[in-house]
């Protein structure tokens, strides 16, 4: 099968949207399908050879983040000869409703169209005025794809019809079988995220900091991501600063081996979170989560079964839990042996097979239209129309 898979992001800053493509990629690469990812990319970043370049990208402010984006006459330019170019069985959009090359593909391609929604935003003003302009790229997408149930929400409430919840993937293996770091040992926490983010949850996980180290004198914080190093230590007093270790951006390699070496991995995000591919990489290390209890949290943890849940933007809430777990070394492995488990069903060999079962139903539709044949397509695929109609 011959596949499109659109970025909204830009490709050289990643993020959780980015590597879910790469990897869906990759993983349909390996099972012999022929894809090809157009996304937004300076012109000089070296990319991989299934990935074509949009042009550069520019920040713009949404859902409590940055996203950089790609929008106008260039771009717009380049999407269609990609189309053209890559004569697709199904095309694959990720967030369509974003103002990129989601957008720019939904207006430009014909054929079946697949579409995945990230975005967990229940009042969003902006997609609820941008529904007229959006409504007719939409109402070409045979079938959507949301990658959690709050997700899902988001598309029904703001822009109507349904969709199939199908989660995001994680080559679990990978990271099962990272070696630990010893230098990384010990009484640890850890924390993956872009450090000056405030929605990632960083200062909540420094306010609470303090009376962690109090009641465990050893622990240390190990913090992998972009920031501003010294701004996010500039609450803590002066004595606690050396027991906090920045490792700037890691390669996937060491952020597994970070994770399969950490005590306790803390997940503080305070909101905009849809899925947290981050708590499914972590399970899959074997690794104890503790993670603020936003709804889409506790849905990956079992809802506390696979990991511990704290109050949400609650300094103390979540030193009282990391205390609690430091000391219970039980307690960590029950969590550990519940969460790789439960992670399973958050690896490539299912999420693959039940993405590209969406796949061929699409295409097994618009073959239907050709042949004046009638197949009905499954409701659950949240169709906007029957491409056999």
């Amino acid at each position: 099968m011959k596949i499109g898979i659109v970025c909204p992001y830009s490709w050289d800053v990643p993020g959780g949207v980015q590597f879910h493509i790469r990897d869906l990629a990759e993983h349909l690469i390996g099972l012999g399908h022929e894809v090809s990812v157009l996304a937004p990319a300076d012109d000089d970043t070296p990319l991989p050879p299934y990935v074509v370049s949009a042009g550069r990208a520019v920040p713009v402010p949404y859902n409590g983040s940055v996203a950089r984006l790609n929008f106008g006459f260039l771009s717009a330019a380049r999407v269609r000869r990609w189309l053209h170019d890559g004569t697709f069985d199904v095309i694959h959009i990720h967030e369509p409703a974003s103002p990129s090359l989601g957008l720019l593909s939904c207006w430009a391609a014909h054929g079946p169209i697949v579409a995945t929604f990230h975005t967990s935003n229940p009042r969003s003003r902006a997609m609820i005025a941008a529904y007229p302009i959006l409504q007719p790229a939409l109402e070409k997408i045979s079938a959507r794809i949301a990658v959690s149930e709050y997700a899902r929400r988001t598309l029904v409430e703001h822009l109507g019809g349904d969709a199939v919840v199908i989660p995001n993937g994680v080559d679990v293996d990978f990271f099962a079988r990272a070696e630990p770091n010893p230098e990384w040992a010990g009484t640890t926490l850890g924390f993956i995220g872009r450090i000056d983010e405030p929605r990632k949850g960083l200062p909540v996980l420094m306010a609470a900091f303090p009376k962690i180290a109090e009641a465990c004198p050893d622990v240390r914080l190990l913090v992998a991501g972009r920031g501003d190093e010294e701004e996010a230590v500039a609450t803590l007093p002066p004595e606690l600063r050396a027991k906090v270790t920045f490792l700037g951006m890691v390669s996937d390699e060491d952020k597994a081996r970070l994770l399969r070496s950490v005590d306790v991995y803390v997940a503080p995000n305070t909101g905009g979170e849809s899925f947290g591919i981050i708590l499914v990489e972590a399970l899959s290390a074997g690794a104890t989560v503790l993670a603020s209890d936003l709804d889409a949290f506790a849905q990956v943890l079992d809802q506390g079964a696979a990991g511990e849940l704290f109050a949400n933007e609650d300094p103390d809430a979540l030193a009282a839990a990391a205390i609690g777990l430091l000391r219970d070394p039980d307690r960590r492995t029950a969590l550990a042996v519940h969460g790789s488990a439960h992670v399973r069903r958050f690896d490539w060999s299912t999420v693959g097979a039940d993405i590209l079962a969406v796949y061929e139903t699409v295409t097994m539709g618009a073959a239907a239209v050709a042949t004046d044949e009638r197949v009905p397509l499954r409701t659950r695929l949240g169709l906007t129309r029957d491409p056999g109609a």
